[in-house]
């Protein structure tokens, strides 16, 4: 009898990952002609649907993260409504987030096992391998253009995993990006700099064959893929990785001395396209930041409106916490900290074997994630540990990234935010970690790291100034 009930669960998971896929590689890559019948919508509508029943039987919507995301989407909906008072397009804005946290729920529901993890993850290296293989092609059979056609139709309709810019020097730049959300190398790079980490997932000590197959050859794309982007946010995310995951082994100087060295090597390697990683070099973002500080002083509250930040600085800010700040005010970016801060804290608890002990599966009387609960996996604490250590160093690379990119409310966040919080559940089912933050001090928390990031961006840029 318990092979029916699996079947609707597996076909479920499986809309999920095609939901994951589309949402990467855009509607019209995925689905063709039929796109026209907007088949991603049906299929998000479909999951909303088969999904409600789950919720019902569980306690996810008490957690901090979801009571963020709710929050989230109504300092969206806000922001636009008090900011540009347009109604309609408080709707439309609502609506154009929702596809977004919807992958949280979505990987807490239906993707809460180890195994479901995995093919997440192979979801998201078949999303990298495929940009990376067409980008590479592109390049490949030789591009041609100057910088002044970046973003024109007819460019983009050629090269659509390529963009062509120009450095400071004035040569043209061709650097690999993906589709949709994904379309800008920075962006694309972040979610392969996410990936990277996750791979190991997949090692097994003394497994040599199998080790080198599925992770080693696959990380070494990755790493070409992120070469290919020219990305400085992205190389200095990868170095960050690096430090963090060689703290543990090396410790954290000889983490930082090797990752200085593999700075040195990237830079003579022309990792960034002959562009340089300084203050001077970096000055235009910086000025964002501060232009959108100013907004956030003119609209505290509800910001200038969600994805209106263009409009006042004719560019984004490139910078995930000046986005949040100046779009939705403090009032969205604290609802951002509430869903950051409880991921940070459950994953780092995760990822420590001093907060996690050797426990006996356990079943509570109310189940986060029923599902899980039907058949718990063997998932010791070891496991649990490194699990938590991988999302630790993927979270690492989006996060840094992040403070380049304008990416405070992308899909990849809320996936990794479900990932982390499937894992705190395995251990919490099996008795081996401590219980939630609770509500109260979440709420207090999150309060306190918001003003926080606003007093660093005001900090550091302050110091910028004072260098110039």
């Amino acid at each position: 009898m318990a092979e029916p009930s699996l079947r609707p669960c597996t076909m479920i998971f499986a809309l999920s990952v095609l939901y994951f896929v589309t949402y990467y590689l855009t509607p019209a890559t995925i689905f063709g002609p039929l796109t026209a019948v907007h088949i991603e919508m049906i299929l998000a509508v479909v999951l909303l649907v088969v999904s409600l029943p789950t919720v019902a039987k569980t306690s996810i919507l008490k957690t901090p993260q979801s009571v963020a995301l709710i929050g989230m989407a109504f300092a969206v909906f806000l922001s636009v409504l008090i900011a540009v008072r347009w109604p309609g397009g408080a709707v439309q804005a609502f609506f154009d987030f929702i596809p977004n946290i919807f992958a949280f729920f979505l990987v807490c529901l239906h993707c809460n096992s180890k195994k479901k993890m995995q093919v997440v993850i192979l979801m998201m290296l078949f999303v990298c391998l495929f940009v990376i293989a067409h980008g590479a092609i592109d390049l490949s059979r030789g591009v041609s253009g100057d910088a002044g056609t970046a973003g024109s139709s007819q460019w983009d309709a050629q090269h659509p995993y390529v963009l062509a810019m120009g450095d400071s020097a004035g040569a043209v730049i061709y650097r690999i990006r993906g589709l949709g959300e994904i379309n800008d190398p920075n962006d694309f790079g972040q979610v392969v700099v996410c990936v990277i980490p996750l791979m190991f997932i997949f090692w097994r000590p003394k497994k040599i064959f199998r080790n080198s197959v599925l992770v080693l050859l696959p990380v070494c794309v990755l790493l070409y893929g992120v070469f290919l982007t020219h990305s400085r946010g992205a190389l200095l995310a990868l170095l960050a990785v690096g430090i963090v995951a060689g703290r543990r082994r090396i410790g954290t100087l000889p983490s930082a001395l090797l990752a200085g060295g593999l700075f040195v090597a990237a830079m003579a390697l022309n990792f960034t396209g002959g562009r340089d990683i300084s203050v001077d070099a970096g000055s235009g973002r910086t000025e964002l930041w501060g232009e959108s500080m100013e907004l956030l002083k003119s609209h505290p509250l509800f910001g200038v409106g969600f994805g209106s930040l263009p409009d006042y600085l004719g560019h984004t800010a490139h910078n995930s916490v000046a986005v949040c700040a100046a779009e939705l005010g403090l009032f969205g970016l604290y609802f951002w900290s509430l869903f950051l801060l409880p991921t940070a804290r459950d994953v780092l608890a995760v990822a420590s074997p001093a907060k996690v002990s050797e426990g006996e599966p356990v079943e509570p009387e109310e189940e986060l994630y029923p599902q899980a609960a039907r058949k718990i996996e063997a998932v010791d604490k070891a496991e649990i540990n490194n699990l938590g250590r991988l999302l630790v160093l993927s979270l690492t690379g989006f996060l840094v990234t992040g403070w380049f990119l304008s990416r405070a409310f992308v899909l990849t966040l809320f996936l990794l935010g479900g990932m982390v919080e499937v894992v705190f559940q395995m251990a919490l089912q099996r008795g081996m970690i401590a219980p939630r933050l609770r509500m109260p001090r979440a709420l207090r928390d999150s309060g306190i790291l918001a003003v926080s990031l606003v007093l660093l961006m005001y900090i550091m840029l302050r110091t910028v100034n004072l260098m110039h």
